[in-house]
């Protein structure tokens, strides 16, 4: 006899545990980093260099200290959690292309000899995708939930894009950047109009 097929909510249960196991594995992380005496941070992005792309990885589960954790994993739940709604594939696929092209845009064009770590490239990422999914699928629920995302976390994503000492603009751009990418690779294929 076949086994019948994850339910609906057994999917998104998943999802969620999956984005739950996620955020502790980055505060594990944190607190070897703590105990190696920062060692593990050495793992980041660093731009340009043949090394530097197991960053690219590794970065979103590195932080600066347990202030920088703390302020990514909010969002990160939160905006983690709408997206998880749509099920487990959809979370990795979104977790996995937000991740690459955040990682990849930073290690392109990040400043010589800098080090990016932390998940604030996927924030950026699942809160891109949240605003532009509904552009692209093209329903109301969707584009609500997008309007709401911009109210409240649109002042922060637009802030975060701006150059600032310590702040890896590039990996909020990016992150961006590939959130808009998930929601148009991942939206519902167009019906061709009917009567042409």
């Amino acid at each position: 006899m076949d086994r019948q097929a994850t339910s609906p909510r057994e999917d998104r249960r998943a999802a969620l545990l999956t984005l739950a196991v996620l955020v502790g594995v980055m505060w594990v992380a944190e607190i070897v980093d703590v105990v190696l005496g920062g060692r593990l941070d050495l793992l980041g992005i660093e731009p340009r260099e043949v090394d530097g792309l197991t960053g690219v990885v590794l970065a979103p589960f590195l932080h600066g200290g347990f202030g920088h954790l703390a302020g990514n994993t909010v969002p990160l739940l939160v905006l983690g959690a709408v997206v998880a709604i749509g099920g487990l594939a959809r979370l990795l696929a979104v977790t996995v292309i937000v991740t690459l092209v955040s990682g990849l845009g930073t290690w392109l064009s990040g400043s010589d000899g800098s080090l990016h770590i932390g998940a604030s490239g996927v924030v950026f990422g699942f809160a891109a995708y949240l605003v532009s999914r509904g552009l692209f699928d093209r329903r109301l629920h969707y584009l609500a939930i997008g309007l709401l995302v911009a109210i409240v976390y649109g002042g922060t994503l637009l802030g975060g894009l701006l150059p600032s000492p310590g702040i890896s603009w590039q990996g909020h751009l990016f992150g961006a950047l590939g959130g808009v990418l998930a929601a148009r690779v991942l939206a519902r294929p167009r019906r061709p109009a009917l009567g042409r």
